[in-house]
């Protein structure tokens, strides 16, 4: 993986989980998930781009821990929506497999960074 897909995979899928969010029915449920999974999502989207651009290597693994917790949250938010039947598994698990994937990215890169062994 370059050093650019990362940030492109996150990107479209901040951009993929608001078009979700905004799918979410009218209902008090759909309306509280909404807003923190546009949070979480984008969030995770604008700290790793912010973390290309830290000053040093302490402050690119607190950028980074920061869009793991982001980028897991959406997961969350999406495994929420997902039991609760506010959209179709359809719609859901391909947007869930690739959060669960980026997150293992992230985590990866945090511990290759920290020079963490596992």
């Amino acid at each position: 993986m370059n050093r650019q897909e990362p940030a492109e995979r996150v990107t479209h899928s901040a951009h993929r989980c608001v078009k979700l969010a905004l799918a979410l029915p009218e209902t008090p449920l759909g309306r509280h998930i909404r807003s923190p999974l546009i949070r979480c999502s984008t969030g995770a989207a604008a700290n790793y781009r912010a973390a290309g651009l830290a000053q040093s290597r302490a402050a690119f693994i607190a950028k980074l821990s920061i869009v793991v917790e982001d980028s897991d949250e959406s997961c969350f938010w999406m495994e929420s929506l997902r039991g609760e039947g506010l959209l179709s598994k359809k719609k859901v698990d391909p947007l869930l497999s690739e959060g669960k994937e980026l997150t293992s990215v992230f985590i990866a890169v945090r511990r290759a960074t920290r020079g963490d062994s596992k």
